[in-house]
């Protein structure tokens, strides 16, 4: 197949996520796999307007904040002049609505719906663009298939009146020759906990430390490690500050990626108390290494976490429920190896292999019978 791929950016981009690293997970196997892979996303300050990395030709067009404008411009005489099978385009916080100005085939991507929880973390103005830009997708892409990482996304695209038989679950996998189990490697001497994602409102790191101050009120040793960057940082700093956690939380912001390997490793426990997600990676990242895992009950996490077997999960915003679910890990060790065991055998489930094949059956079957 020759794949055409839009997305708002690339892994090479300073605002590159968890979106951009499961579309190039995807996209590099595609190469691998014998097939022609374009991507066409925003470019940066310093960036090549045009490269192959790893096998996958990538084209950048104007910036962060004014692509969605720039796109159908470069998109047009790209689609035209050159003869693909079928586009990939990545729905990540503003559709491009390109059924408007493109005739081609299209599967849609789909991370998360952001729907009202745009509010909780940006301004009533910007979080109205974005929200008001997202309510005609349903409407815009009609009769192009979709897919997406869990059944709670998918079950939020049929109740927004997606056909249900045009909805596919990817579930996002995971780099099983890195993250991998070491029984050599301990815990950490103190009870670890540890939040590891960006620095994001929305991600409700600050429930965290509220449940972590009563934490520390019956285990004086334990210690909090909050690991990324985000523009909510300074907030928790100030929020540990309060508390009289300075000397036991530990923000230190970006890190690379066999420090992150060895934080998971090594903690007690991996907490990801957001509002929503489209997945819940490091959940699965902390399981293959050994570590259980706390969520919220909330789209996406809890499609990730078998509540009881693998972790657990406790009512988004409840700070006593989130308490008493630490408690149960940090203080009893038999019940968290159990917990390990099983995570371990549930993250086998998940890797980028087995989720770019499944990518792979979509897009050949969306492309039979194309002349």
């Amino acid at each position: 197949m020759k794949i055409l791929a839009l997305n708002w950016n690339d892994l090479k981009n300073p605002y590159a996520g968890g979106a951009e690293v499961q579309l190039e997970e995807m996209l590099r196997r595609m190469v691998q796999y014998g097939h022609e892979v374009t991507l066409f996303c925003s470019g940066f300050r310093g960036c090549a307007k045009e490269e192959v990395v790893e096998g996958i030709r990538i084209i950048r067009r104007g910036f962060r904040y004014n692509f969605n404008l720039v796109a159908p411009f470069g998109l047009r005489p790209l689609v035209a002049n050159e003869k693909f099978d079928i586009m990939v385009e990545d729905i990540n916080k503003i559709p491009f609505y390109t059924p408007l100005y493109l005739d081609i085939k299209t599967l849609v991507l789909i991370p998360h719906l952001f729907a009202t929880t745009v509010f909780y973390e940006t301004n009533f103005l910007l979080g109205s663009y974005v929200y008001l830009a997202e309510q005609p997708l349903v409407r815009m892409y009609k009769g192009c298939d979709f897919q997406c990482p869990s059944k709670s996304t998918r079950d939020e695209l049929i109740e927004r009146g997606v056909p249900a038989d045009k909805v596919t679950i990817v579930n996002n996998g995971i780099d099983e020759n890195f993250f991998v189990y070491d029984p050599a490697v301990p815990k950490y001497d103190r009870p670890t906990v540890l939040y590891l994602g960006r620095i994001k409102k929305y991600k409700s790191v600050q429930h965290l430390i509220e449940a972590f101050a009563r934490v520390r009120e019956k285990l004086n040793d334990a210690q909090l490690m909050i690991v990324g960057a985000g523009g909510y940082t300074d907030n928790l700093k100030r929020q540990a500050s309060s508390l009289g956690l300075t000397d036991c939380v530990e923000f230190p912001g970006f890190v690379s990626a066999e420090n992150k390997l060895e934080r998971l490793r090594r903690s007690h426990v991996a907490v990801l108390p957001s509002l929503k997600e489209g997945w819940g990676l490091t959940n699965i990242e902390a399981n293959a290494v050994g570590t259980t895992v706390i969520a919220a009950n909330t789209p996406g996490l809890r499609d990730s976490v078998r509540d009881g077997e693998t972790g657990f999960l406790f009512e988004y915003g409840n700070i006593d429920e989130l308490t008493n679910r630490l408690m149960r890990v940090l203080t009893n060790e038999e019940q968290r190896k159990q917990l390990e065991k099983n995570g371990r055998v549930w993250a086998d489930n998940f890797s980028w292999d087995k989720s770019a094949k499944h990518f792979e059956q979509e897009l050949l079957r969306l492309t039979e019978g194309q002349e």
